[in-house]
């Protein structure tokens, strides 16, 4: 029998969650016609079980801060274009401790404002935006304008519509892809796509088509949990997304504080069970009025499928500490995982075969910088 062959696309982009789709946007502005496979029926993966933050304030200045803003400016757009739910209402760090807000203060006064839109608050500033902030210990916070909520689940379906009417992009869902190079891709059903260039953007799940690159990568995966309240009462609103002092030691941006390494140590001495579980809390309200709660972070290769209610109940008792949240039912519970990059890179990129690129490792930061890096690895890699 012939073997069918679909010669209509340019470029063939290997999973639908942000990465993928991102990297579709630019190569539709690009000028190329572009077909997006995805193995399952919609987006299952990290794109779909994460905060829906868009984080700029915890990535490096250079390269990362400048694809995490040219990011957010995507985000403008899509939500322009598409209407789609989004909270544009910035973030607050919480510090309880004298050298929380010394690394706070630390990073503000060394912040350049062309990228960093910042006020350190007193505690009543806080509360003016941020109402149900519990006021006990609180010395004050960091305040970034710039931070984004957004439903992951309706804002990977909105963009994935926005592609295909608005940018003529083809997404084919529950269609997997079995080999990608040689100037084409072959899908399940035995057809091939013979195309200029091939992305595979498949999160920490792409060792299925390049088991030995991934092997080789030096790539650790990471299972992270999360949770969802009931919606909060009526009229209850967080306002910014809130995080607090274990989010010091995690996020790249605070190493460079003096007053980092005393934190980092009184949390080893007082709270090792967070550290130990890479738990820093954050809260984020969506738009039906619930909380998304989490997270933790376990590195390795391969996980247990279990979820561990230990980690639940150190997140809620953490989040006690400060905030007053009226309505503390957990209606859903989920871990996720995702593939980091090696050496600190905030992605990992590389050519398994001629014509195939891979796009992956963004650390959990892939609705933060997806675009921007899309945009500049298009750039390269379609130049030609």
């Amino acid at each position: 029998m012939k073997t069918p062959v679909n010669s209509n696309y340019d470029v063939a982009v290997v999973g639908a969650g942000i990465a993928g789709l991102a990297h579709a946007l630019a190569a539709a502005r690009a000028g190329r016609r572009v077909v997006v496979f995805e193995r399952t029926g919609r987006p299952l993966g990290a794109s779909v079980r994460n905060f829906g933050t868009i984080w700029p304030i915890g990535r490096r200045p250079g390269t990362p801060s400048a694809r995490a803003r040219r990011s957010r400016a995507v985000w403008d757009e899509l939500i322009a274009a598409t209407g789609l739910w989004a909270a544009p209402l910035g973030s607050i760090h919480l510090a309880h401790a004298d050298d929380e807000w010394a690394v706070l203060r630390d990073f503000a006064v060394k912040a350049d404002p062309a990228i960093f839109d910042l006020a350190l608050l007193d505690p009543e500033g806080v509360r003016s935006l941020a109402p149900h902030a519990r006021p006990a210990a609180l010395r004050g916070g960091l305040y970034s304008r710039t931070e984004l909520q957004v439903e992951p689940r309706s804002a990977l379906a909105a963009l994935a519509r926005w592609l295909e009417r608005d940018h003529g992009v083809a997404i084919r869902f529950d269609e997997a892809v079995v080999s990608a190079g040689d100037g084409e891709v072959r899908t399940a059903d035995g057809t091939r796509w013979p195309v200029e260039h091939t992305f595979v953007c498949t999160g920490d799940d792409f060792r299925g088509l390049f088991p030995l690159a991934f092997r080789e990568s030096g790539m650790v995966r990471s299972k992270l949990q999360m949770m969802r309240t009931a919606p909060q009462p009526a009229g209850w609103r967080q306002g910014p997304i809130l995080v607090a002092g274990l989010t010091l030691i995690h996020y790249e941006n605070f190493e460079e504080s003096p007053a980092l390494p005393a934190v980092r140590a009184r949390f080893l001495a007082e709270r090792a069970e967070y550290v130990e579980r890479g738990i820093h809390v954050i809260s984020s309200q969506h738009g039906d009025g619930s909380l998304v709660l989490g997270d933790s972070h376990v590195y390795g290769h391969d996980f247990s499928p279990d979820l561990s209610m230990e980690v639940d109940r150190l997140v809620l008792a953490d989040l006690d500490r400060w905030l007053d949240v009226p309505v503390r039912q957990i209606t859903d519970r989920w871990y996720g995982t995702y593939a980091k990059a090696p050496g600190g890179a905030h992605v990992w990129i590389d050519t398994p075969t001629d014509g195939v690129t891979v796009v992956t490792g963004f650390g959990g930061a892939g609705m933060t910088l997806a675009f921007g890096t899309a945009e500049d690895v298009i750039a390269e890699r379609l130049s030609a």
